[in-house]
C-alpha cells in the first residue's frame, strides 16, 4: 500500500492531498503532529464519509511509536502503519455506520462503547470489544425538509400586500394634506382620496390576515 510520511503535517503539500472531507492535521499524530499518507486507507475513509452524507469526527488516526506507546495502543497497531482511525460515535448510529464502513472495505472493527468511539482499519478482519447498545431512536437524516419556495411563499405574498397597502395608505394621507393647502380647484379630489386611503388600508388588514393563516397553516403542516 503506497504510503508517504512527514514530520509534520504542515509540510503536506497541498497538491497530495486529495480528500475533501478531512485535514491534514485530523488525521496527524496527536502527540508529535507527524503524518503518515496511506492512500488507500484515506481513499477509504473518504468513500465513507460519501456514503453516509454526515460528518465524521476522528478520534484518532496515524500514531508515532511513541505516541502509541504512550497511548497505551497495541505493539503493532494499525494506526501506527495509517491504516486505522478512531471514529466518535457521537453523531452516528453505531449499527449503520458499521454496515457503512465494512461496504467500503473496512475489515478491522473494534468497540469502545465507554469511550464513545469506533476504530476501523482495513485488517485483517477481525473484531473485539463489547457491543455498543442499540439505539432508542435512531439519527434523523442529515437532508433537512422541503422548504417553501420563498417566490411561492403566501406568508411572503400577504406579508408584501400589507406592506405595499400600508405604504400606500400613508401616501394618500400625505397627499390629502398637501391638496388641502392647495387651490381650491382641487380640494373637490380630496373625498376621493380619503376613500382611497380606505381601500388600502383595508388591502393591508387582508394582507395580513393570510400571512397569518399562512404561518398558521405551515405550522401544522410542519413547516417552521
Amino acid at each position: 500500500m503506497p504510503t508517504t510520511t512527514y514530520a509534520h503535517y504542515r509540510d503536506v503539500p497541498e497538491s497530495a492531498w486529495r480528500w475533501p472531507s478531512f485535514s491534514p492535521a485530523e488525521i496527524a499524530c496527536r502527540g508529535t503532529g507527524a503524518i503518515k499518507i496511506n492512500t488507500e486507507a484515506l481513499d477509504k475513509l473518504q468513500s465513507l464519509r460519501n456514503r453516509l452524507g454526515k460528518p465524521m469526527i476522528v478520534r484518532s488516526a496515524y500514531r508515532s511509536p511513541s505516541h502509541n506507546r504512550a497511548v497505551g495502543g497495541a505493539p503493532a497497531s494499525k494506526h501506527m502503519l495509517g491504516t486505522a482511525f478512531d471514529i466518535a460515535m457521537s453523531n452516528h448510529d453505531p449499527v449503520p455506520f458499521e454496515a457503512s464502513a465494512r461496504a467500503v472495505g473496512f475489515l478491522g472493527f473494534g468497540y469502545y462503547p465507554r469511550s464513545g468511539f469506533m476504530h476501523i482499519d482495513l485488517g485483517p478482519a477481525r473484531s473485539w470489544g463489547e457491543p455498543f447498545p442499540v439505539r432508542a431512536t435512531s439519527f434523523v437524516s442529515e437532508i433537512p425538509p422541503a422548504r417553501e419556495v420563498l417566490a411561492d411563499s403566501r406568508t411572503l405574498k400577504g406579508g408584501g400586500a400589507a406592506g405595499i397597502a400600508t405604504v400606500g395608505a400613508a401616501g394618500v394621507e400625505v397627499a390629502q394634506e398637501v391638496l388641502a393647502e392647495t387651490q381650491s380647484a382641487i380640494l373637490p379630489l380630496v373625498p376621493y382620496l380619503d376613500t382611497l386611503r380606505w381601500v388600502f388600508i383595508a388591502v393591508a388588514l387582508i394582507g395580513i390576515a393570510v400571512a397569518i393563516h399562512a404561518r398558521i397553516d405551515d405550522w401544522k403542516r410542519g413547516q417552521r
